[in-house]
């Protein structure tokens, strides 16, 4: 990783999947490259709540600054986890964690970033999905959901993820896009914006998944102008485990997933590296683009 010395970065990473040995170690040596470094971690850290708060305990006591969005794997109450919060009880429980921490969330005021590349005013965001990346043929996300179940590609949180008190996940992400619209909407309209979420703005990143009913659980089309409409300068995201970066209407979107060891170890760049945000480190072209078809998630996630 390029390294501005002495004078700070904005770096990212997401989907560090603790629980895996291999990725736990890739935190213990994680390192930010000055005193001045911030970091966004967005979402997928751990399936239990110890597991997330060793990671960012770890990161917050060397990063100037940690903002964390939720992934999905983080609002799971899996069997594993003796914290058996579900849906609104859980994400709340994460955030009072965070703020113990000095971690920035969702909830708390949008810090500006104001060292090279800035100023800039970064956003972790909590938006979730509601099912309007439907799989082509199908009109409604019951016929999604059929269409998955007949591929066997049937995400996990089905049956970890749930949205209590809202009576469904995407009712539970209309309501979280409401309120983060509005937040965003209120900004100072001189700043751009890095705008940092476990999920895509924007349905293109998923376009080279190799099951592409996938997608069902990668986003919402309820954000689909949020890169023109709140002058985004990066949109950072996670959760296909395709790092790599992509240009949408001139607007840059970067993927900073670990993944799993068995997908890491694959690729020719060192595991476990935040990419670099701002300043700018990539101005134009697609990095590391999985070819349609070629990579991206397959099973049950």
């Amino acid at each position: 990783m390029e390294s501005t010395a002495g004078a700070g970065q904005l770096l990212a990473i997401s989907d560090l999947h603790v629980s895996y040995r291999e990725n736990r170690a890739l935190v213990e040596r994680m390192r930010p490259g000055t005193d001045e470094d911030w970091l966004i971690v967005a979402g997928d850290i751990a399936e239990t709540v110890a597991d997330i708060r060793w990671t960012l305990a770890t990161l917050a006591g060397r990063f100037r600054k940690v903002l964390w969005a939720p992934g999905n794997h983080d609002l799971w109450t899996h069997p594993k986890d003796p914290v058996t919060l579900r849906g609104v009880a859980r994400y709340e429980h994460l955030v009072e964690l965070c703020r113990e921490l000095g971690v920035t969330t969702p909830e708390d005021p949008y810090p500006v970033w104001r060292g090279p590349g800035g100023p800039a005013v970064v956003a972790p965001l909590f938006l979730l999905y509601d099912y309007s990346f439907l799989p082509d043929g199908c009109a409604t996300k019951d016929e999604g959901l059929a269409y998955a179940h007949g591929t066997g590609i049937v995400c996990n949180d089905e049956f970890l993820l749930h949205s209590d008190p809202y009576p469904s996940r995407e009712d539970w992400c209309r309501a979280r896009v409401a309120e983060t619209g509005r937040r965003l909407a209120e900004l100072p309209e001189d700043l751009p914006t890095v705008l940092a979420a476990h999920y895509p703005l924007h349905r293109h990143p998923t376009d080279v998944l190799r099951h592409p009913e996938f997608a069902m659980w990668c986003g919402t089309e309820l954000t689909a102008d949020w890169h023109r409409r709140f002058r985004v300068r990066t949109m950072v995201y996670g959760h296909l485990h395709i790092p790599r970066t992509t240009w949408h209407d001139g607007v840059r979107f970067e993927e900073v997933s670990v993944g799993y060891p068995r997908e890491w170890r694959g690729r020719p760049e060192t595991p476990g590296q935040p990419r670099r945000i701002l300043p700018m480190e990539v101005e134009s072209g697609d990095r590391g683009a999985a070819p349609a078809g070629g990579r991206g998630r397959g099973g049950a996630r």
